[in-house]
């Protein structure tokens, strides 16, 4: 494959010195690949995916027509010159020469436009084989029958005929089934057969009751000489040929017959795909089903597959089929080539189609059969759910599969001390018209391509959407994604200074990082948002301390070795766990988050009066979830001992006027003192100790307390208000939901300080 900056197509073939000229707008991005295209079934010419390129033809008689996507953008006024962009198309490009005044079809340019990563064909080939797997192991898995009848319908529908066969490719078309029919002619199974053959009497070495028989009844015979000893039993004459069996090694066996039977299968469909293409003029689809074709008749014109003959039935409980090296691998294919013979994918149109190769969407449903797989080996996923995948048509088996359809499959995962469910679905759509608490998005709509949501079991999901007790974890799939790490690495002032430029202009480099953050803010409840890239660096930025809330991306390759599936699954497991921890972080924000958003705000919960900053030692400072005392004091020596000794005292038992410890008075931060005949009151306190202590009354007469009359007393220690925001200022606690007059209004009470300000004076 040589880079050039600019290639010459020659189309003498339409008109005599007509020539197109390509120039790539970057350096290494075209290429004329003449030396391995044809063997790939590709076009000479390359390009790559995402890149753009001027071209010209040298006669304004023709122009070069859009196939589709605005991949062609003509000149307004010069149609015979003007770019090509591929954007995310993968594979061969066919583009329409067109004579201008005419309108009519000349001649087709064919263009090859590669992925941006090196190993796309491989990627293709592993992608396609394990999606047609995974479709027929779903069909197989409910029963598997014990013999099967070889009746296939090789109809095909036209709309779905590169699909159908991109699938089958993927089965026969491989490295690994060359090698296991190779082994099977190397090594075939035989078995001893009788071959009957008629011989000179005088050469047959052993005679059998048969050829006793033969010797007594058999014509054409010769009369013995007068002194033979056989003439002595009255045998006068012998025949001169008998008939005898001997013992001799055959590979015709039921198991040979059956590999003869698939070879010749897979030879008529491709026989029969590749009729319909010549007669629709599907060229890329007609050269593809050519080469396998070929492959497959050099196959089959082994000498061992002379003297087999055909089978009726097939019993897929031989031990030699199942077992012997060889066998089993083709007896593995045949079934999944049975099946993807006839399998329609719902959403395959997004990747067939003229020789297309959409590589990105492909890489997206792959992914999604990947994650089954790993959430199969984590959670208990019912079977009848992952059935539900296929489903019988009229004209086949299709997937149910199918971008913008969400496709739930929904298992328990069980730790022993607590389970979860997890729901695992496919574009999920959260809407943006639904308000809080519903799911849902609070902007936009938005659909990420797989969604894992968690919630503990016994629970609705509706029901854990409202309480805040379910977590979304969002992951897109991103097979373009090359310099994913330039934007997750920490940017300079120029860098940021050329990105901000570039989104002036509608170029938004980083957009797969800005989605991940769009779905953690916009949707409800996410925990993580996630790229999926076949690259090989990992990341996760934990939003705190834990491994939820975070963003990241995770290298997942096309490969069947070291595909990097591994370390995303350690990371689930590890979310799993984190599940488990009923005292976590996130737990607790999810609690906060439930608690202060389940009601609407009262009209009459506003406070715009000052207030200190809740900074430092402030910091909890919420006027809704801070308490204040409001204590009574019967004279001045009592006052004079709270200011003394920074100590207030509460009555204990259960007469009237003792201290009820609830949660909002132990946990009180002021104390506003009062006494007889007080409208208001601005006597303000801290509260320092961490909860009241228990006095005697010995204690309370060392401490000079003024004639103490109970055996014991509640004590918190105190300190002066020194907040500007508290100075000056009178509340009228009379006004105060707990307060009670009369004689009951020397008994202690709380009550917040949000009320508390509401009712300040001055």
């Amino acid at each position: 494959m040589i880079s050039s900056d600019s290639i010459e197509i020659n189309l003498d073939s339409v008109s005599e010195g007509l020539r197109l000229w390509i120039d790539a707008r970057q350096p290494k991005t075209l290429f004329d690949a003449s030396d391995s295209a044809s063997e790939n079934n590709e076009a000479n010419i390359q390009l790559v995916e995402g890149c753009f390129y001027d071209y010209q033809i040298n006669s304004e008689d023709y122009l070069l027509a859009d196939p589709f996507d605005n991949i062609v953008q003509a000149h307004k006024r010069r149609p015979n010159l003007g770019t090509i962009a591929p954007n995310i198309y993968v594979g061969t490009l066919e583009l329409p020469l067109i004579q201008n005044e005419t309108g009519e079809k000349m001649a087709d340019i064919y263009l090859e436009v590669q992925s941006v990563k090196s190993g796309y064909r491989d990627d293709y080939r592993d992608m396609l084989a394990m999606i047609t797997e995974k479709c027929t192991d779903l069909l197989l898995h409910a029963n598997s029958p014990v013999s099967h009848r070889f009746e296939i319908d090789f109809n095909q529908d036209s709309k779905t005929l590169y699909q159908r066969f991109a699938f089958v490719k993927s089965v026969i078309g491989t490295d690994e089934f060359a090698e296991a029919v190779h082994r099977i002619v190397s090594m075939p199974v035989t078995k001893w057969a009788d071959i009957s053959e008629t011989r000179d009497i005088r050469n047959v070495r052993r005679f059998s009751n048969s050829n006793i028989r033969q010797i007594l009844s058999t014509g054409n015979r010769t009369v013995l000489p007068e002194n033979h000893y056989l003439k002595g039993f009255g045998i006068k004459t012998l025949p001169e040929r008998i008939t005898t069996v001997r013992k001799t090694d055959s590979v015709d066996t039921p198991e040979n017959r059956f590999i003869k039977y698939a070879l010749e299968t897979f030879l008529k469909f491709c026989t029969d795909i590749n009729s319909i293409a010549k007669a629709k003029n599907h060229k890329k689809l007609y050269q593809e089903s050519y080469l396998l074709i070929q492959e497959l008749e050099g196959q089959l014109h082994h000498t061992v597959f002379r003297d087999i003959s055909s089978p009726n039935t097939l019993k897929l409980n031989s031990p030699v089929l199942q077992r012997k090296e060889g066998y089993r691998e083709v007896l593995r294919v045949w079934l999944l080539f049975d099946l993807a013979a006839k399998l329609i994918w719902k959403g395959g149109e997004d990747v067939y189609g003229a020789g297309k190769k959409d590589i990105a969407t492909l890489y997206e449903y792959w992914l999604f059969f990947k994650l089954l797989e790993l959430l199969e080996d984590i959670v208990s996923i019912e079977p009848k759910d992952i059935s539900d995948l296929i489903e019988p048509t009229d004209d086949g088996l299709s997937l149910r599969i199918k971008q913008g359809t969400s496709t739930l499959l929904q298992g328990i995962y069980d730790s022993g001390s607590r389970k979860i469910n997890i729901r695992y679905t496919y574009n999920r759509s959260f809407s943006g018209k639904r308000n809080y608490p519903d799911a849902g998005s609070w902007t936009t709509a938005l659909r990420p391509d797989y969604t894992l949501s968690f919630w503990p079991v016994g629970i609705s999901e509706a029901e854990a959407e409202r309480q805040e007790l379910i977590v979304h974890v969002h992951f897109d799939a991103k097979y373009k994604v090359a310099n994913l790490w330039d934007y997750l690495n920490p940017d300079t002032e120029g860098k940021l200074d050329q990105e901000k430029n570039e989104n002036r202009k509608g170029v938004y480099k980083n957009a797969d990082l800005l989605k991940m953050h769009a779905y953690k803010d916009a949707i409800r409840r996410t925990a993580g948002a996630y790229v999926l890239y076949p690259g090989d660096k990992p990341l996760t930025k934990r939003g705190f301390h834990e491994i939820i809330p975070g963003l990241g991306a995770f290298p997942v390759r096309p490969m069947k070795t070291d595909s990097g599936i591994g370390e995303l699954k350690a990371f689930i497991l590890e979310i799993m766990d984190h599940f488990i921890n009923r005292a976590s972080q996130r737990e607790k924000t999810a609690f906060r988050t439930f608690d202060i958003h389940k009601d609407p705000p009262e009209s009459d919960s506003e406070i715009r009066e000052a207030l200190p900053e809740a900074y430092h030692s402030n910091r909890s400072l919420i006027p809704d979830e801070t308490f204040v005392l409001v204590g009574y004091y019967h004279s001045k020596e009592q006052y004079t001992w709270i200011a003394i000794n920074k100590l207030y005292n509460f009555r204990m038992g259960s007469g009237s006027g003792s201290l009820i410890l609830d949660r909002e008075t132990v946990g009180s931060r002021y104390l506003l003192l009062h006494t007889a005949g007080d409208k208001q009151s601005g006597d303000l306190w801290r509260i320092v100790s961490k909860g009241p202590k228990v006095f005697s009354k010995e204690d309370m007469i060392k401490t000079g307390y003024p004639d103490p009359s109970q055996d014991h007393y509640l004590l918190i220690r105190l300190e002066r208000v020194s907040d500007p925001e508290f100075q000056g200022v009178s509340w009228d606690f009379k006004k105060l939901a707990n307060y009670s007059p009369g004689r009951a209004s020397a008994f202690p009470f709380s009550c917040s300080l949000a009320e508390l300000m509401r009712h300040k004076i001055r």
